[in-house]
């Protein structure tokens, strides 16, 4: 069986835990080389054991955004996949949120993602290569949740930038696309959380990072090669009600 990425490079923002795990080990087994951007500098373990490279420091800044970017085209030589996966909560509507929440998870969050595309597409057009981005949103991107300004703000802003970035330069075979999953299933929800986020889903369930590792694979593939500028809810139909 062909292997759907054989021989591409990725870089992976987040990459050493959750979303950004899943879609890690997911590209190794279809063939690629992996390079991990984590802020988390135990991640790097995590990055060994599965055989990934690993650069430590701050999507929120620019300048290690780039210098990772670097380091992946330095140790692997191209960089053919970027996935920005690094995230936060945040917390708070729009008058109990803190500036310094706001700040924090608009950093992460969203300048994280741009920095990401802005880096990652000015190697794609430097190599005169095609390449794929995939944007981590939210089902709270395309529609809000009123608790929680700052992410509900950064991941709006993360489709819009989805479209832009997408359509900019796809005549170079540049593609950019985002997922918005709804809730995740994670160690840190409690089982009495877990039957609250389970309603909120028609599907009767919430989500599990392997469903949406296969949806970035996917879009990461020359199978998804006509797809471009699209955000793909992966929700159990929470936006679609």
């Amino acid at each position: 069986m062909q292997l759907q990425l054989e021989n591409k490079v990725a870089l992976i923002t987040g990459g050493g835990s959750g979303l950004g795990l899943a879609t890690a080990k997911n590209f190794i087994a279809e063939g690629a080389k992996v390079f991990i951007f984590d802020f988390n500098p135990n991640a790097k373990a995590t990055a060994e054991e599965i055989g990934a490279g690993f650069y430590q420091g701050d999507v929120s800044k620019a300048e290690d955004v780039e210098a990772a970017v670097a380091a992946a085209v330095e140790q692997y030589g191209q960089l053919d996949i970027a996935v920005a996966s690094a995230g936060v909560g945040g917390e708070g509507d729009v008058v109990t949120s803190t500036v310094e929440n706001w700040e924090k998870t608009n950093g992460i969050d969203y300048s994280g993602v741009f920095y990401t595309n802005k880096y990652a597409i000015a190697q794609f057009l430097e190599q005169k290569t095609p390449g794929v981005v995939i944007n981590l949103a939210s089902m709270f991107g395309m529609v809000a949740v009123s608790n929680n300004i700052a992410y509900s703000a950064s991941k709006g802003g993360v489709v819009n930038m989805t479209r832009a970035a997408g359509t900019m330069y796809a005549k170079n075979g540049v593609r950019v696309n985002a997922v918005a999953p709804g809730v995740i299933e994670t160690p840190l929800i409690s089982e009495e959380d877990l039957k609250t986020y389970s309603e909120l889903h028609p599907a009767g369930r919430v989500g599990q990072a392997q469903e949406v590792a296969d949806l970035i694979t996917y879009l990461a593939s020359d199978k998804a090669a006509f797809i471009t500028g699209a955000v793909i809810p992966i929700d159990g139909g929470y936006t679609a009600v």
